[in-house]
């Protein structure tokens, strides 16, 4: 059987409420769908709380592997089903016609490989979701760095604060709790780098996207995200920051990525048009 849309949910520990909000919403919408839960939790008990249906298929990978590695399970199915994919967090609200809006958009533009949204906190302000690539400064500032003014001056241009967040736009680095996706860029690609087990593997994977496929900043459709910046909050989440960053930084380079200055540059030439 084949699919206009996959999307896949990677759970761990999550809100049961969650769960059943995304079921209900994928299971509105008048696209052929197939829904994946990937569960990295300890135990399988929220395969109690999933919808038995033909369009939801449950997937306990018995640890947590992270993240990328949990979306590439369904990754690796959907790439043979489906036109597009969706990789998609638990913690957003959408109203289910967003999906036609982009499926309609992506059939007509066969050179996009992933389009993302405008993405709104609860309460209504914006969500920097589009960005540039980062530099190490971008971090070191951003977590070490007492400065308010000076992370203020630095994010401004980083997370594009000049924009006003209503045209289309092409960035390299779109945040990854709703990335709509072509499948055949998986053939490219191939799904999220696990060496990253979270936090940089959505920067990684739109990066790749963005060699060979336009990477698109759609605020034509918006949803709600809770974002709940844990590795701010948690000093478990901010190991796994740093390292993966680290990792990240690496692979493309830290301070002399020639790539990185010239799709920056790319992107900031757009809002002098």
């Amino acid at each position: 059987m084949t699919y206009n849309l996959t999307v896949s949910v990677v759970l761990f520990n999550t809100d049961e409420e969650e769960i059943l909000n995304i079921s209900e919403t994928i299971l509105r919408s008048n696209l052929k769908t197939k829904l994946f839960f990937i569960d990295n939790s300890p135990t399988n008990k929220l395969k109690l709380v999933i919808k038995k249906d033909d369009q939801i298929e449950y997937i306990h990978s018995g640890k947590n592997v992270g993240f990328g590695s949990g979306h590439n399970m369904a990754i690796k199915c959907a790439k043979d089903i489906a036109e597009f994919h969706l990789v998609l967090n638990a913690d957003v609200n959408f109203d289910v016609n967003i999906l036609n809006t982009m499926y309609d958009f992506m059939v007509k533009n066969q050179n996009v490989g992933l389009l993302a949204p405008k993405i709104l906190n609860p309460d209504g302000s914006i969500q920097y979701s589009a960005k540039l690539l980062p530099s190490p400064a971008n971090l070191i500032v951003r977590r070490f760095i007492p400065s308010k003014s000076l992370k203020e001056k630095m994010d401004y241009n980083y997370e594009l604060h000049f924009s006003n967040f209503d045209r289309i736009i092409e960035v390299p680095y779109v945040m990854g709790c709703f990335m709509f996706i072509n499948t055949k860029v998986f053939k490219e690609v191939n799904g999220f780098d696990e060496r990253f087990f979270m936090y940089p593997e959505d920067i990684d994977l739109t990066r790749r996207i963005h060699k060979y496929f336009k990477t698109l900043y759609y605020p034509e459709v918006t949803i709600v995200h809770q974002h709940g910046r844990g590795s701010y909050k948690s000093n478990k989440l901010l190991y796994y920051h740093i390292t993966s960053m680290i990792k990240y930084f690496n692979k493309w380079g830290w301070f002399f990525d020639k790539d990185r200055k010239e799709i920056n540059k790319k992107v900031l030439k757009q809002f002098r048009n």
